[in-house]
């Protein structure tokens, strides 16, 4: 991930109703099938955000790379692109610990353990 890939997803993330709407994906995400996700009228609905306020918040998610839509019939469904959130944790985390410890893509308790020595 490039810095200003990083700084436009931080940007995105770095207002309520986006982080919001971002965590209301993320819960919706199914790991097999369809990818899950949920129609705007759903969001809307969930986080009780006006269509108008919300289209244009989707909008800026989908701008910085973190949400992808598709069309399932007459609704537009809107997921939260995890690989996105990954690379921008990857880019946050890349020199943790000045390369001591294996931070990414290694589970909580190892890191922790690691880190601390």
């Amino acid at each position: 991930m490039e810095m200003m890939d990083a700084i436009a997803a931080l940007a995105a993330l770095a207002q309520e109703t986006r982080l919001s709407i971002f965590r209301t994906l993320v819960r919706a995400h199914a790991p097999t099938g369809d990818g899950g996700g949920l129609p705007a009228g759903e969001i809307a609905e969930a986080l009780d955000v006006p269509p108008a306020t919300l289209s244009f918040h989707l909008k800026e998610l989908a701008r910085a790379g973190l949400v992808t839509s598709r069309r399932q019939g007459r609704s537009i469904v809107y997921r939260a692109d995890l690989s996105a959130m990954r690379d921008l944790t990857d880019f946050l985390l890349k020199d943790c610990c000045q390369g001591a410890c294996g931070v990414v893509g290694t589970p909580a308790r190892q890191r922790k353990a690691e880190c601390v020595r």
